[in-house]
């Protein structure tokens, strides 16, 4: 018998490689550490010794030949062989190198080579070909399967198909030579293993859906169930069921779970996002039988007047300041377009979906955004959770702040990714100089690149100026931040964005501009005027008091957790710097103007998206660290990532919905505020505590209004001394003068601070005695007055 040497085996797979997250990819896993991989096996020939090389070829071929006729004669046919007999190929033939080989239906032999597998027609693979994995693997009993009895597992997995039984013994790595060997007994042929009924949930996708469809589920349940036509002194938040609570709960925990694999299945985080954006803002559009909001009400008029009259009039003088919105009538238009495109009567069909639409197109543009500075879709995905719990400002109604905030972002977004200037990123390309979780800087573009997209762009820019007059202030203030860095130094958007800014000013809105110019030198500089939030005092009664714990919590835990970042992860930071500057550019605001009282939560809302960035970056540690220092990181992220979300969606919900009171009114409020207008001879002055209710803007070009309490609070106090005398000293001689005191005003002025607590009952009982006016219309909802000119009438 010729001398055969055995070829040395080697595994057919790809080798191994030492994972950095848990077997998953960086940015998959979210704060596991990961185990080690295993090694390969070593090479089988030196578990074999060279001298019993010949004695044990003999032993294999004689053993292969007595186990291959014990089972010809003893095993039946298995399942798909046919039952009649077969002619036995000769076992031990052997090809041209000299090495046996078995073939044909020789399926009881042990392979000579010793690798233990064996193919679905009894053939023995070479090694490493095929699905075969490495040698020297038995694979587990199994449909199908041949099993190989006293089997050491090696780094392959062998996978044998057929129904043939192979009885032979593969040795454990450290096994002395000469022992492979092969037994003439046949072992008893396997069952199928049953699939168990849970397996298919134990996939990731299905642990990914269950919390979505068992919040789906409470949340579907709350909804009908939320009184909302009883809002007592705690908005809404005393009218959600638990159920409600609990299905956003779901939602974060559901939402933690996908971000351990949201490099591989960013769907789910999306769908997440998508879920929360949902269940958080959508409520109102569903249950709400009247337009939320007072100033969507206003846009409603606005738009309805725009539809009614084809045009516009800038020129033209309206009190209440409503000549504005003439002035910068862009978003106006888009939703007279849309209210003729949706064949609907006005916008109030729709507009308690703006929230919800708004919020949606917002979160591609984030992605954008936040891709541009981090590979880490952990991080990114956090960033954009964080913004949806964070944007509780009440800017995202159908409105044409909302809707030039979200030019805005568009605006950002294609400079930070298109606008790098050539030679500017120096070691911001380098992976070792990076932040493990940060994306190196964007490739740079010629300036004829840059030039083509300030072309593209100008037509945002221009609808975003014909839109809001804030806006635009904002936008040049972040791109001349940007030209801080070298990396952004685009002097030429940053001109054309001023001039077109100047162009309409001076244009269509110069009586407003030249007005606010004129408010500069009382207001300029005065920063704790001008940060103030509201027109007069603190909001008193225990829901609008938790309202303004809730709004400095949260503006102070973002803030904490976003400097934190900065400072511990600083090379994220250096790399992420055009955040860390658009997040800051607004802050001078507060030393130009109030803004009506609202610069603050303005300030807050163009920070955000910065702010939500480096808050997550605070929350998700970077992957693949191997330190002691990032092993603490990850662990304590486990817990600090799931609470913090928690907490934030504690302080959302009391900020959105703790003054739902004075958000939403009934439609009988909405029918008695109508009559009172329709009544009233054209050019009446109404007079109301407050603009914040339903329709207090109807028919705005043909009447004048006087909200009275929205001054300073010492003189709202001396108001309230004679309020009959005080109303009646300030209606011009002559005119036609009604009070219009409805339900939401009273939740209004309370929520805003512009009377003391009962202020608004006693205002109203002091009209009703006075003989200066008249009642004309009262019930539930509201009181409507006449005034009774001096000497009758």
């Amino acid at each position: 018998m010729q001398r055969q040497v055995p070829a040395p085996v080697t595994g057919s797979g790809a080798p191994s490689r030492p994972s950095t997250t848990g077997g998953e990819e960086p940015g998959e896993e979210t704060f596991r550490e990961s185990p080690e991989s295993p090694e390969s096996p070593e090479s089988r020939d030196s578990l074999e010794s060279q001298e019993s090389q010949e004695s044990q070829e003999s032993q294999e071929s004689q053993e292969s030949q007595e186990s291959q006729d014990s089972l010809e004669s003893q095993e039946p046919p298995g399942p798909q062989e046919s039952p009649e007999p077969k002619e036995p190929a000769p076992a031990g033939a052997k090809n041209g190198t000299g090495t046996e080989t078995a073939s044909g239906a020789d399926t009881g032999a042990a392979p000579a080579s010793g690798t233990g597998v064996t193919s679905a027609s009894g053939t023995v693979p070479a090694p490493g070909s095929g699905s075969d994995s490495a040698a020297g693997t038995a694979p587990a009993p199994g449909p199908g399967t041949a099993p190989a009895l006293g089997t050491a597992p090696a780094a392959g997995t062998g996978t044998t198909s057929g129904t043939g039984t192979a009885s032979g013994t593969v040795p454990a790595p450290g096994s002395g030579p000469g022992t492979t060997s092969a037994t003439s007994t046949a072992p008893t042929p396997t069952k199928p293993r049953p699939l168990t009924p849970l397996a298919p949930l134990r996939s990731p996708d299905a642990l990914n859906l269950l919390p979505l469809l068992l919040a789906a589920a409470l949340w579907a349940w709350a909804l009908p169930r939320i009184d909302f036509r009883n809002i007592a002194e705690f908005g809404l938040l005393d009218r959600f069921p638990l159920t409600f609570y609990a299905s956003l709960a779901v939602l974060t925990g559901g939402f933690v779970l996908t971000l351990r694999r949201a490099g591989t299945a960013p769907l789910w985080p999306a769908t997440y996002c998508a879920a929360m954006l949902f269940a958080l803002k959508a409520p109102p559009a569903i249950l709400y039988d009247n337009v939320r909001y007072a100033w969507a009400s206003k846009h409603d008029a606005i738009i309805s007047r725009l539809l009614d009259q084809g045009t516009v009039h800038p020129g033209t003088e309206l009190s209440g300041g409503m000549s504005a919105y003439d002035q910068w009538p862009g978003f106006f238009s888009l939703d007279a377009a849309l209210v003729r495109a949706f064949g609907v009567d006005a916008a109030a069909s729709f507009i308690n979906w703006a929230p919800v639409a708004l919020g949606l197109l917002t979160v591609p543009v984030l992605i954008l955004v936040y891709r541009t500075f981090s590979d880490d879709w952990r991080l990114v995905w956090t960033g954009v959770w964080i913004f949806q719990l964070a944007n509780w400002v009440g800017q995202d109604y159908l409105s044409p702040q909302g809707f030039s905030y979200l030019l805005y972002l568009t605006v950002f977004a294609v400079v930070v990714r298109h606008f790098v200037l050539p030679g500017s990123a120096g070691p911001l390309r380098d992976r070792s100089t990076l932040d493990p979780a940060a994306s190196a800087v964007p490739p740079p573009t010629t300036t004829r690149q840059r030039a083509i997209a300030v072309l593209i762009l100008l037509p945002v820019i221009a609808t975003i100026n014909a839109s809001h007059q804030l806006t635009p202030i904002m936008l040049c203030a972040t791109l001349f931040a940007l030209c801080l860095t070298r990396r952004y130094r685009n002097i030429g958007l940053l001109v054309t964005s001023g001039l077109v800014m100047l162009a309409w000013n001076l244009t269509m809105g110069r009586e407003l501009f030249l007005e606010t110019l004129g408010t500069l030198r009382e207001k300029a500089g005065d920063l704790l005027a001008n940060s103030r939030p509201g027109f007069a005092g603190d909001p008193t009664g225990p829901g609008p008091e938790l309202v303004g714990s809730a709004n400095v919590l949260m503006v102070l835990s973002l803030g904490g957790l976003a400097v934190a970042a900065v400072l511990l992860r600083r090379k994220l930071a250096r790399s992420a710097l055009p955040l860390v500057l658009a997040a800051a550019a607004p802050l001078p605001m507060f030393a130009v103007n109030d803004y009506g009282g609202e610069m603050v939560f303005r300030v807050y809302l163009f920070g955000l998206p910065g702010s939500a960035f480096f808050a997550a970056a605070a929350l998700v540690p970077a992957a693949g660290a191997a330190s002691r220092a990032a092993t603490a990181a990850r662990r304590v992220a486990a817990v600090a990532l799931p609470v913090t979300l928690l907490a934030m969606l504690a302080g959302f919900l009391p900020s959105y919905y703790g003054k739902e009171g004075m958000h939403y009114a009934p439609p009988g409020e909405t029918a008695l505020t109508r009559r009172a207008f329709d009544r009233a001879p054209e050019g009446s002055l109404f007079l109301a505590a407050t603009g914040a209710f339903p329709d207090a803007y109807y028919r705005y070009d043909r009447y004048e209004r006087w909200f009275f309490t929205e001054q300073e609070v010492d003189e709202n106090l001396r108001m309230l001394k004679d309020p009959a005398s005080y109303l009646a000293g300030g209606i011009p001689e002559g005119k036609p003068a009604y009070v219009l005191l409805t339900r939401t005003q009273g939740e209004a002025v309370i929520g805003e601070g512009y009377l003391p607590a009962g202020g608004f009952d006693r205002l109203r009982a002091a009209l009703k005695r006075s003989p200066l006016f008249e009642v004309v219309e009262e019930n539930e909802y509201g009181l409507v007055l006449r005034h009774r000119p001096a000497g009758g009438g």
